[in-house]
């Protein structure tokens, strides 16, 4: 499911960024429904310096897509550079990448004070996607660490 998929790969991340010296505030660390609204408040609430969402893509026809999408609310500033580089080093380890869109509309990002990405690791839906995030599990959760690694340092 893709609940457990996100949570799974949201500790892992969190895991990498924490033995790399970074203070990581969880909005949920078990299986447990938080509304978008609620997390950005407490995103906001925490004084945190970034919000990194962490979701699986799907589509309304199974198989028709393939890859990473980053999710920013617009295309200027630290969020933009951070969903540049996790989707840059997505794709080194061969994820298609889908590119950076604008979402406006999402309370994740429009909601938070800080900047803040949506990521879509892969579509939940594609065959090739949810074989590719077992199979490289480990090397998803690093690469989206060194993406936020490298725009933090």
């Amino acid at each position: 499911m893709e609940k457990d998929d996100n949570l799974a790969l949201t500790l892992a991340v969190g895991d990498i960024l924490e033995r790399n010296g970074v203070n990581v505030i969880y909005t949920r660390t078990n299986d447990i429904y938080e509304s978008p609204a609620q997390k950005a408040d407490e995103a906001n609430a925490a004084n945190a310096d970034y919000f990194v969402s962490i979701h699986r893509n799907s589509t309304p026809v199974p198989n028709s897509y393939s890859g990473v999408e980053s999710l920013v609310y617009n295309r200027y500033g630290r969020a933009y550079e951070m969903a540049v580089n996790i989707n840059d080093q997505l794709s080194r380890i061969g994820m298609n990448n889908l590119g950076i869109n604008e979402r406006k509309n999402l309370v994740v990002l429009r909601r938070t004070s800080i900047p803040a990405v949506l990521l879509e690791i892969g579509y939940v839906n594609t065959d090739a996607d949810n074989v590719f995030f077992d199979a490289r599990f480990d090397d998803i959760a690093n690469a989206i660490a060194q993406g936020i690694l490298e725009t933090i340092q």
